[in-house]
């Protein structure tokens, strides 16, 4: 009998619900927006609703473990989702509940760490003992793979690779530092340099759009526009900076790079690899591979479907 697993992508926007197996095949998947706004019990129903869905028509026996990615801060030890940002959690035992009501393991875990899992079992990262992941967009986050198993630290919270700091001058960022990576290479902060930049009275084909994010400004640079080429040539060599940094501490086989940035490949490689080639040692600058992630919007759910197997496994 193939043992079955269920992975949720709980997001501040929607819930991701999804039946595989251990290949990650996913059988049966199910999408339901969180609507935050009606209050922990209501996100707690429609988890389970979903949950209730994908054992519909299977024999429930099979389904061996349950995974689920969250926001953070959580404390995973105790399975509780501590006060995310976009979510009206308080220490909220979630594993316990959903225990409680199906009689199946579950295990929780930060939604970086699950998007890390995914791509090391079924994305870009198979079959490598050490990697690092970083996803740019909106904000930047990450995790690690050390020697096969994901790496937490002590508190459930290592691999804040956004809050790296990469100049001691640079902006504040939202977490009261300054020069953070996320701060100035995040998709955020591109479209930040670009709004103000168009306060001053500099030259830019930006100036045609009602509004400017990071997504105009890789196009108008795609197109010769010198502005857009700047503030994109500050941005990423602070993230190349930054990946520079993970590469020599932990020595990785190879560096993931996914999030939304990383769809303008072609520009972002570049300034990473530029980067890697002026601050990494040697040795480890010729065994470390930059590659696109592989998984896109299906890594959260297949990240806490890999979280689930390893409860099992």
């Amino acid at each position: 009998m193939e043992k079955l697993f269920i992975g949720i992508d709980l997001g501040g926007t929607k819930i991701y619900s999804a039946l595989a197996n251990k290949s990650g095949e996913i059988l049966k998947e199910i999408v339901v927006q969180t609507e935050a706004f009606k209050g922990a019990d209501s996100i707690v129903q429609k988890i389970k609703d979903s949950i209730s869905y994908l054992l519909q028509d299977i024999d429930k026996e099979r389904v061996v473990a349950i995974g689920i990615g969250s926001p953070g801060p959580l404390d995973v030890k105790n399975g509780l989702i501590a006060e995310p940002a976009n979510l009206p959690f308080k220490n909220y035992n979630i594993v316990k509940e959903l225990e409680d009501t199906f009689k199946i393991p579950v295990c929780l875990d930060n939604d970086a760490n699950v998007a890390t899992l995914a791509e090391h079992k079924f994305g870009a990262g198979k079959n490598t003992e050490n990697m690092v992941y970083v996803t740019v967009s909106t904000g930047i986050g990450g995790g690690a793979i050390l020697n096969g198993k994901i790496y937490r630290g002590s508190t459930s919270n290592a691999l804040e690779v956004g809050h790296t700091t990469v100049s001691t001058k640079g902006r504040r960022c939202g977490c009261g530092n300054r020069g953070c990576v996320e701060s100035l290479s995040s998709g955020t902060a591109i479209s930040n340099l670009a709004n103000e930049a168009l306060k001053s009275r500099a030259k830019t084909s930006l100036r045609e759009y009602n509004e400017v994010t990071a997504k105009e400004v890789f196009k108008e640079a795609k197109n010769g526009d010198r502005l857009s080429k700047e503030i994109l040539k500050e941005s990423l060599s602070y993230l190349g900076v930054a990946v520079s940094n993970y590469a020599n501490i932990f020595d990785p086989d190879i560096i993931v790079i996914g999030g939304g940035i990383s769809n303008e490949w072609d520009i972002l490689s570049e300034s990473i690899n530029e980067e890697m080639e002026k601050r990494c040692l040697s040795t480890i600058l010729n065994n470390c591979k930059i590659v696109k992630a592989k998984l896109d919007g299906k890594s959260g759910v297949l990240g806490a479907i890999a979280l689930a197997i390893t409860k099992i496994d």
